[in-house]
């Protein structure tokens, strides 16, 4: 059974159209599958603010994800998360470390998100996400996730000094070009599957999103990811950062597009009732 769990409230949204994203990818799931969200926190405007000013901002909408996680996985559930930000990663990670301290974190973006205080040229919470679950520095929001349990695909905007830190941590990388379902598989080794997919990740213009860079991904990949990866094997989705069009021709081409990257999930939890 899939448990949808949605962002609402603000978590260092730098982006109007954050949590809008979030919300209407909910509705063509409910449109297409029939699952139902349970949707978290309260739409608060966007700010160009630092981390120290979001993160309490972000207090409650954070302890309610946590909570709507630990009582998914708990009751042995497929969670799928849609995130407004990458930040909503905070209230996951922590309780998928305690939970399944045997699982692979495969993190899908376009960014290292290895950040922290001392190291964040850009102040964004976001990028700051991972190296909070590993405990790096104290978000207030746990921790307790291992390095080398987490492998980066498609990264490729990382600053200098969070590259040290992936270095240091011996996080893996598996860069876009390298990016094949056989070599997902071999780093995976078996290992039950957290998945978290950051749409900056995609190649510019396929679907929008706050922190896009060239040279990405394309739908295809990642969709062969999934159609490679074997369900039992997979824990829990998050899919963050669609920043919703004012265009709604592109929006409709977005979602079209994160519906076919899901699809083998739930044609697979179809296929197994």
């Amino acid at each position: 059974m899939i448990d949808l769990i949605v962002s609402q409230g603000r978590i260092a949204d730098r982006a109007a159209r954050m949590i809008e994203g979030a919300a209407r990818t909910a509705e063509a799931l409910k449109k297409h599958y029939g699952i139902r969200g349970n949707f978290i926190g309260n739409s608060s405007p966007p700010a160009n603010d630092d981390w120290s000013i979001s993160l309490p901002q972000a207090h409650e909408t954070l302890v309610e994800l946590r909570q709507a996680i630990e009582a998914s996985i708990k009751g042995e559930k497929r969670t799928l998360m849609l995130a407004n930000t990458c930040s909503a990663s905070l209230a996951s990670l922590p309780v998928v470390a305690r939970e399944h301290p045997e699982a692979v974190v495969l993190w899908i973006d376009a960014h290292g998100d290895f950040n922290t205080p001392e190291t964040t040229e850009s102040g964004y919470l976001g990028g700051m996400v991972l190296a909070a679950a590993c405990g790096l520095w104290d978000s207030g929001h746990g921790s307790g996730l291992r390095p080398e349990q987490i492998i980066l695909v498609g990264a490729r905007d990382i600053d200098q000094p969070e590259h040290e830190l992936l270095q240091k941590y011996g996080v893996r990388i598996i860069p876009p070009a390298e990016a094949t379902p056989e070599n997902i598989l071999k780093a995976v080794n078996g290992s039950p599957v957290w998945l978290h997919i950051d749409w900056d990740v995609l190649e510019p213009g396929f679907l929008p999103a706050d922190y896009s860079v060239p040279d990405g991904m394309l739908p295809s990949q990642i969709q062969a990811i999934f159609e490679a990866m074997p369900l039992e094997q997979i824990l829990g989705i998050e899919l963050a950062e669609f920043n919703a069009s004012t265009d709604e021709e592109k929006n409709e081409k977005a979602l079209s597009i994160i519906l076919d990257i899901v699809a083998p999930v739930f044609r697979t939890a179809a296929e197994a009732k």
